[in-house]
């Protein structure tokens, strides 16, 4: 199920019309290509990237969330709206620290029943 749910927001991603798309893009892309992140179920909320340890229905949210800005920049916060870990100018620096910011001894997902 996780990698079927990065395949969906990989192809939606490639798909978007907004002007944004491009910046959304390479971060769903650099996030699905750091082994970290892509173990874990992806899920947005408002166009904001977040992983959790278990499928949907009963998602358990884990990490930053992760954002691309309207001016090409990524942001990485706690909080959904938030960027008070940092922006960054690549989507490869905010997923550096996003996955520095996983809580260690994460196992494989889970079902979210």
């Amino acid at each position: 199920m996780t990698e079927s749910e990065w395949q969906g927001m990989r192809r939606e991603a490639a798909e978007l019309e907004y002007a944004w798309r491009e910046a959304y893009r390479n971060l769903i892309e650099a996030a699905h290509a750091e082994p970290a992140l892509r173990a874990l179920y992806p899920f947005t909320s408002h166009w904001a990237l977040r992983f959790s340890t278990t499928t949907r229905p009963r998602l358990t949210v884990v990490g930053p969330c992760l954002g691309a800005n309207s001016d090409g920049t990524y942001g990485v916060g706690h909080g959904f709206v938030s960027q008070d870990l940092g922006q960054f100018v690549t989507a490869r620096e905010a997923v550096d620290v996003a996955v520095r910011q996983l809580p260690s001894g994460l196992g494989p997902t889970t079902l979210g029943g």
